[in-house]
């Protein structure tokens, strides 16, 4: 008998990690430092939500079905927010929203490759890129990166077979928190586009990048979605992860595959997602610039705190957007460190294994840190905690 599609798979790795809590207990004057989900905890701000309790009141159509391809008017919005963000040229006929980013991943790939085909993925690699890859049965070819977190062209061009439909970076990283340099976006997109390719970037944490302007100039390209296909969220940037609004940009050719997609799976992206994610466009930026401002005083808390770190043997590798990637001291794998420190330190941490092929050594060594909910000095604390714990 043939495998189910979700046998091919691991367990989710949130899960998972969230398991490892079962059964223990913190004090109040040692709560827990869940660094594990890089998901705001707190809700949007107060007039997001006036929004979206009126519209959920008055508004029926946030209760009917929907466009299959999104709201025209968030679309046309979202069009121009990256027109003017990347300085290119984005039409909303080169637009779907969806029910989230991973949605959007999942129905891009269901337009681009079956079973047999390959996709190449940077490790360490998203962990729910992978799982769906291995859902649908297409190979998934490892890059590895180099110490500085960043994946080489030219390392990608010689990974390529006849096999290959697709390369997808994520950047800001997730898990590394790296931000691909723009002229090594340029560079993966003039191999893919020689090589016949999908280009897939994901740009989750677009928002939250350390240098402020264009992230990259790939869609100052006038033939951009002929290889190019962005993935964005909305969950992040005004704290919508419950309503599941993402989007993708691409050809209308490969919106009318992907409208398939969608119809099949979710019919439509949520209307009332969609409202509060196209008030956020039209009235959130200066909160948005705020929000991306404390991420930056947290990741300079990190940075403060890497000294310290190192004195201990660990050693602050990545960091961008809300991530952190640390490098532990210690001879045995990041999946026993993160579950020790669960136990022994009150720390929940995701391990790199979670994010790298099996036995892969960078994924060992490292730990995931994501710091969505914690203020300086909670990473503070956190820094503390790691520098007293002794191993296993």
């Amino acid at each position: 008998m043939a495998l189910a599609p979700t046998a091919r798979t691991f367990r989710s790795p949130v899960v998972e990690a969230k398991g490892w809590l079962a059964g223990l207990s913190f004090t109040p004057d040692r709560p827990l430092i869940d660094a594990g989900q890089a998901a705001p905890s707190d809700p949007p701000p107060e007039a997001l939500r006036r929004v979206i309790a009126e519209a959920a009141l008055r508004d029926d159509s946030a209760h009917q079905y929907g466009a299959v391809l999104g709201l025209g008017p968030l679309r046309e919005e979202l069009a121009a927010n990256i027109s003017a963000t990347y300085g290119g040229r984005v039409s909303a006929a080169q637009l779907a929203i969806t029910s989230g980013a991973n949605h959007a991943f999942c129905a891009t790939l269901a337009s681009l490759a079956g079973p047999g085909d390959e996709v190449i993925l940077p490790t360490p690699w998203y962990f729910n890129h992978k799982m769906w890859l291995d859902m649908a049965q297409i190979g998934t070819v490892p890059l590895p990166c180099g110490t500085d977190l960043l994946p080489d062209p030219e390392q990608a061009a010689a990974l390529i077979t006849e096999r290959t439909r697709a390369i997808v970076l994520v950047t800001p990283n997730n898990p590394t928190g790296a931000e691909y340099p723009p002229e090594t976006l340029a560079a993966f997109r003039d191999l893919a586009r020689a090589r016949g390719l999908a280009l897939i970037v994901d740009e989750t944490y677009r928002d939250f990048t350390a240098t402020p302007g264009a992230p990259h100039g790939l869609f100052e390209d006038p033939d951009w979605d002929d290889t190019l296909i962005h993935i964005y969220s909305f969950s992040k940037s005004f704290r919508l992860m419950g309503h599941r609004v993402g989007a993708v940009a691409t050809s209308p050719a490969r919106l009318a595959e992907i409208e398939k997609f969608i119809d099949t799976v979710t019919i439509c992206p949520t209307p009332l997602g969609q409202m509060a994610a196209l008030w956020g466009l039209r009235n959130l930026a200066q909160w948005v610039a705020s929000q991306r401002d404390e991420v930056m005083t947290r990741q300079a808390a990190m940075r403060a705190a890497a000294p310290a770190l190192a004195g201990e043997g660990w050693r602050l590798a990545g960091l961008g957007g809300f991530f952190a990637w640390i490098e532990h001291p210690f001879a045995t794998d990041a999946t026993t460190v993160a579950q020790a420190l669960a136990r022994e330190a009150a720390v929940l941490a995701l391990p790199g294994t979670f994010f790298s092929p099996e036995g892969d050594a960078t994924g060992r060594a490292a730990l995931r840190v994501a710091f969505a909910n914690l203020d300086a000095p909670r990473i503070a604390q956190l820094a503390a905690r790691l520098c007293d714990f002794k191993g296993v």
